[in-house]
């Protein structure tokens, strides 16, 4: 049987423990601002990154990661006799799933399986996650892509957005709303379905009002839940974690819960404080 790589990029937010546990080369994208380019997870942490906002009041933009560069991460494992599965953040948020299809299209090799998270964030990550665990199982690659295929639209993620700066900034939110959402205190809950974000229900005040909205949620279809891995991934809200646990440890069967950090990819879009819930349906 053929060795298999699982690789992805630096938008999945997957803990540097479960990336060592399932093996994950991570393509890490780009975060530029005016006077530099870093590469997120490895030159700038979330909390570096959230300062130079507020020092230079100028948001980042992000790129994603060249066809040459999955070319050549491409080729090192094919060299070295693996089948590669890769799977990232989906091709609507993002051009790195169509660097990913170039780079495989110059290779020519039928040992690269491209799967289309059409999800963001812990979303992709729980797809790996599957992956990884398939892997141990001894499948095949062909068989753990179309598995895979069949989750997507399975995975459910959604956040709490405690600020509405970054959407605004980011041309996310118009200026109007912006102003509004923050004289209302509104904390909108953003749900990511068929590859595309969405607002939800929107909490008011205090930002546990929407977080509360949230839990119940996912707890109205709890009965519906894939029981074997669930994440609470933040952007630096590590106290809204601890309540989010407090809330549903003893109210949902789940074999792994995790904690996951927000890379500064994820972070520059969505801004300090955003919480997410993020599982797939049976």
């Amino acid at each position: 049987m053929n060795k298999i790589k699982l690789i992805s990029d630096s938008t999945c937010d997957l803990s540097k423990e479960l990336i060592e546990k399932y093996d994950i080369e991570i393509i890490p994208l780009y975060v530029n601002f005016k006077s530099k380019s870093y590469l997120d997870g490895k030159d700038l942490t979330v909390a570096e990154m959230y300062d130079l906002v507020s020092k230079t009041n100028e948001l980042p933009k992000t790129a994603a990661p060249s066809p040459g560069i999955f070319f050549e991460t491409f080729k090192k494992y094919l060299d070295e006799g693996y089948e590669i599965i890769y799977t990232g953040i989906g091709s609507k948020f993002s051009a790195s799933f169509n660097s990913a299809k170039i780079a495989s299209e110059m290779l020519e090799s039928e040992n690269i399986y491209l799967v289309d998270s059409l999800n963001l964030s812990s979303g992709s990550g729980l797809l790996l996650l599957k992956a990884g665990e398939m892997i141990k199982s001894e499948m095949i690659a062909s068989e753990i892509k179309i598995k895979m295929e069949e989750l997507v639209p399975k995975v459910r993620s959604q956040f709490v957005i405690k600020t509405l700066e970054y959407l605004y900034k980011g041309g996310r939110l118009n200026g109007l709303s912006a102003l509004f959402g923050s004289f209302l205190r509104v904390k909108p809950i953003i749900k990511v379905r068929d590859g595309l974000m969405a607002v939800g229900k929107k909490g008011r005040g205090n930002v546990k009002n929407a977080i509360n909205i949230m839990v119940k949620d996912m707890l109205n279809e709890k009965e519906n839940i894939d029981n074997e891995f669930m994440m609470i991934t933040h952007s630096m809200a590590k106290e809204d974690t601890d309540y989010i646990k407090e809330k549903i440890e003893s109210k949902v069967n789940i074999s792994n819960l995790y904690e996951t950090s927000a890379g500064c990819v994820i972070s520059s879009h969505c801004g300090k404080g955003t919480i997410g819930i993020l599982y797939i349906l049976k």
